[in-house]
């Protein structure tokens, strides 16, 4: 946890937020997996994290707006839990640890909540993208399960994605945390990028890492040699030369902060020239892009920075034609980089999508574009320092999307589809760095991860 202060500051803050009423901040539980008994490893919720720090199930935070009080529900344990899991602090202690000064078992809660609402209150609270949370709901006031998920507040998504936002510097301390462990996962998968290796041998090893240094993974490792899925899980190929590996994987730390890094290496670590080509255009997008970063320009515009980057790069190796501002206009380099630019990141790393992408990545000022591809950039609201965000551009050669477009005639009039066929095995390539906004421009979070071709040459040779 980080010191009392900074959680009494942001529940605090939270309540200048908001006109009146209780905000309730329901904590995650443990689930099964298998058995009741046999759990999957407990992440609690980020929302109470960030507002009440404890890392524990079964816990719920409540923000009295009116009465300038917080509490926190739960309850102490019993003999039998102390059989299993030995000494435990009561709950009144716990609370204290995060500057909440009431507390009360949880079996007290949903008389506390009626008895509000009674009074004419109003309970505000998130989303919740569990079930079990919906039966809470259910429980604890009475909703109708299929109806909570619309009866969220906004005026309290709108509050938290305003405060979470803008991250402080313990905040981005335990991101440039998660970053330096990114940069172990990386270099590591890197070394065994190799002839013969199975891609599990090195998610596995990857993820080990992020356990030995703080915590699980920040999301699913995404590994492969078949580098045109996206999100590609399966990891049960057998690496050759001749192909590229994408890795993007991160880390959390102990604190759940996450990292979310990408790397594209060529199996046995030398490009040919043909991916050495593709590989430097992916990069002058991603490094221009990142360069670009600072308060007051809207991320979207930086996207567009990146997809004429890409057009042009690839118009020169005579995979696209024609204008380049204009087949950016109609959307012919999604073709080629069907997803946005990068995504908000900090206690989740999709941050606060849990919330609403368009909540959190957009506002009246910034809509979401509808075209194909565009539409994918969870991001595109203009920029305020304190953001920490991903630059994330790629290139990829998907053998149905080029067939579909082919077979349509789709942006013909930018496509060379005849050479794009001669690419129809290549794969993709991503890179992708987190990034802070400063009030000037920009960091690079972490460690310097090895991304130009000489440096990942270098890298696998050692």
């Amino acid at each position: 946890m980080f010191k009392k202060e900074v959680y009494i500051d942001r529940r605090k803050r939270l309540r200048k937020e908001m006109k009146s009423g209780l905000a309730l901040i329901l904590g995650n539980s443990e689930a099964s997996y298998n058995y009741p008994a046999n759990t999957y490893h407990f992440r609690q919720d980020s929302d109470f994290l960030y507002f009440f720090g404890l890392d524990i199930p079964d816990f719920v935070g409540v923000m009295d707006i009116d009465n300038d009080k917080d509490y926190i529900f739960a309850n102490d344990v019993d003999i039998e839990d102390i059989i299993w899991m030995g000494s435990q602090p009561l709950i009144k202690d716990l609370a204290a640890k995060v500057g909440v000064e009431n507390t009360a078992p949880y079996t007290e809660l949903s008389d506390f909540l009626k008895g509000a609402e009674k009074e004419g209150r109003q309970i505000h609270f998130l989303p919740p993208y569990r079930g079990d949370r919906l039966v809470q709901f259910n429980q604890l006031l009475g909703y109708e399960v299929s109806k909570v998920k619309e009866m969220a507040s906004l005026e309290l998504i709108q509050a938290v994605v305003k405060l979470r936002s803008i991250k402080d510097d313990y905040e981005i301390a335990e991101i440039e945390k998660a970053v330096n462990i990114a940069y172990d996962m990386h270099t590591t998968a890197m070394k065994m990028c190799k002839d013969g290796i199975v891609e599990r041998e090195v998610a596995g090893t990857m993820e080990g890492i992020s356990l030995a240094q703080g915590g699980p993974v920040s999301f699913p490792i995404i590994l492969s040699i078949n580098g045109q899925t996206l999100h590609n899980h399966y990891h049960g190929n057998t690496m050759t030369k001749g192909r590229m590996m994408i890795a993007d994987a991160g880390a959390e730390t102990t604190m759940h902060y996450s990292s979310d890094i990408t790397r594209t290496t060529p199996v046995g670590g030398k490009f040919n020239d043909r991916q050495k080509a593709i590989y430097n255009i992916v990069l002058e997008a991603n490094v221009k892009a990142i360069e670009a970063i600072k308060p007051g320009i809207e991320y979207r515009e930086i996207h567009f920075l990146a997809a004429k980057i890409i057009a042009t790069g690839l118009k020169e190796l005579g995979l696209m034609k024609g204008d380049v501002d204009e087949a950016v206009n109609a959307g012919a380099h999604t073709l080629f980089m069907p997803h946005g630019l990068g995504h908000m990141m900090g206690l989740d790393v999709h941050d606060m999508e849990g919330l609403g992408e368009n909540n959190v990545g957009y506002n009246e000022k910034t809509k979401r574009a509808t075209q194909f591809g565009t539409a994918y950039l969870r991001l595109g609201r203009e920029l305020q320092s304190g953001f920490v965000l991903t630059v994330e551009p790629g290139c990829y050669f998907i053998p149905e999307l080029i067939e579909q477009w082919k077979n349509e005639g789709t942006n013909a009039e930018f496509i060379n589809f005849d050479k794009v066929e001669e690419y129809k095995n290549f794969g993709g390539i991503r890179i992708e760095d987190d990034i802070l906004v400063t009030e000037t421009g920009y960091r690079v979070l972490g460690k310097h991860i090895p991304k130009t071709v000489e440096e990942i040459e270098a890298i696998c040779a050692s």
